[in-house]
């Protein structure tokens, strides 16, 4: 989580190459009733571009929370995942993967590099949004417990 938090809404990536599944996730989240900004790319490679602010993504938010498919063009999402998870400043941020797959290597895989979960869509609305409420009261919770630096 960012040490800069207060007063500002979440910083949300999803990387979804589905329009449908991307708007669906959109529209989910509006119904949240929090404040958020999205950042949605829908390419494994320009999301890594975007992580590590690389190119024209160099003044790019760190995103609070990663919402990542993982069939993606370019880099999969898997590796995409691999890259976060091996990298400092971004293993810290937590990744909820919302993929078709339902095959047990994924999940496994995706397991062992710590992810806040593994939805398989189409996903249940319902539940995707309890996922983000309470996403939403641990980025609240960091917030509020965060030393202030003079």
């Amino acid at each position: 989580m960012s040490q800069n938090t207060v007063g500002r809404p979440i910083e949300i990536l999803l990387v979804e190459d589905s329009l449908t599944s991307a708007r669906l996730t959109i529209g989910a989240l509006k119904k949240g009733e929090f404040e958020h900004r999205l950042t949605w790319i829908s390419d494994g490679n320009e999301a890594v571009e975007f992580l590590f602010r690389r190119g024209k993504y160099g003044q790019a938010p760190r995103p609070d929370v990663i919402l990542l498919d993982l069939g993606l063009p370019g880099k999969d999402g898997r590796e995409v995942l691999t890259e976060i998870k091996a990298c400092d400043d971004l293993s810290g941020i937590p990744v909820v993967v919302m993929t078709a797959s339902t095959d047990q290597e994924d999940i496994v895989r995706t397991q062992q590099l710590q992810v806040e979960s593994y939805l398989v869509k189409p996903v249940d609305l319902e539940k995707f949004l309890r996922l983000v409420k309470e996403l939403k009261r641990f980025w609240l919770h960091e917030e509020v417990i965060l030393p202030t630096v003079d």
